[in-house]
């Protein structure tokens, strides 16, 4: 953003500090105007022809801005991936165990990564692995929904649930 000598137009369209359309004048003029005000010349529209200034006070807009960036970073969710690793011949209760901190994580807002390790000659009945991360998003239904279906990276297939949007 431009502010008072470093605008480089010859001609701007001034906006006066109450918001009220002045017209275009010279940029010595705005300059001058701006500076009887004790206030700074700022150009808010560069791409516009001729280029639109405003006269305002530059210190307070960025401590307003700064202010507002601020709020919006604090408003903001940050939804953390956490990972449950499965094997393709899971007995029951680890299956449990495993859906219930899926089923925890979700219900905190946070994204899952199911993954299933195929070892040594598993990997030929990868479909074993589909069927046991199929059971798990089912299972995850009501807080979580598919957000990649599951899918085979090397020796691994993962599958990611994140969390059921509530309106």
């Amino acid at each position: 953003m431009f502010v008072n000598e470093a605008i480089r137009a010859k001609q701007v369209r001034l906006v006066g500090q109450n918001g009220d359309q002045i017209g275009i004048v010279s940029k010595q003029e705005a300059l001058e105007m701006a500076q009887n005000a004790n206030l700074d010349l700022v150009m808010v529209a560069a791409n516009a022809k001729p280029p639109v200034c405003r006269i305002m006070d530059y210190g307070k807009y960025r401590y307003e801005q700064q202010k507002k960036d601020k709020e919006a970073r604090k408003n903001q969710k940050i939804i953390n991936l956490k990972e449950i690793r499965l094997s393709p011949t899971i007995e029951e209760h680890d299956f449990n165990t495993k859906l219930r901190n899926a089923i925890k994580f979700l219900s905190k807002g946070d994204k899952v990564k199911a993954s299933i390790r195929f070892r040594g000659r598993a990997i030929t009945h990868s479909e074993i692995g589909r069927t046991v991360l199929e059971r798990l998003a089912k299972e995850c239904a009501e807080v979580g929904t598919i957000e990649s279906h599951p899918k085979m990276e090397g020796r691994s297939m993962f599958l990611v649930l994140a969390p059921k949007v509530e309106k």
